[in-house]
């Protein structure tokens, strides 16, 4: 990998953190619970429940991609940055961008 790629691959990581930062106090918004004493219905407090549960599923999944992407951050700069986990190959480049959090290339990913 070059100083370039390294370099814009940095950028990449940091606008993905600041973006999943983003996601993440919305969804904890929409992931607060339900309080007993509204009166919206039987039906309207299921569609809500189930609302709920999809937000904190999602909520999950954007703190576990939080914690990739800094890790990832702070791993850029050694050598082995960019080597999969599994075959040691470099991963695509084209993967790297829209994933940097990857460990894994395309083929050992599957």
């Amino acid at each position: 990998m070059t100083v370039a790629e390294r370099q814009l691959l940095k950028t990449k990581i940091i606008e993905k953190i600041t973006e999943t930062k983003r996601k993440i106090g919305l969804l904890e918004e929409t992931s607060k619970p339900i309080s007993p004493e509204n009166s919206i219905g039987r039906v309207s407090r299921m569609d809500a429940i189930n609302n709920k549960g999809v937000s904190d599923a999602a909520l999950r999944n954007a703190k576990r991609q939080l914690n990739s992407l800094e890790l990832a951050s702070t791993k850029v700069d050694e050598p082995t940055f960019g080597n999969c986990a599994n075959c040691k190959k470099m991963i695509q480049s084209a993967r790297l961008m829209f994933m940097p959090q990857s460990a894994l290339c395309v083929r050992c990913a599957r």
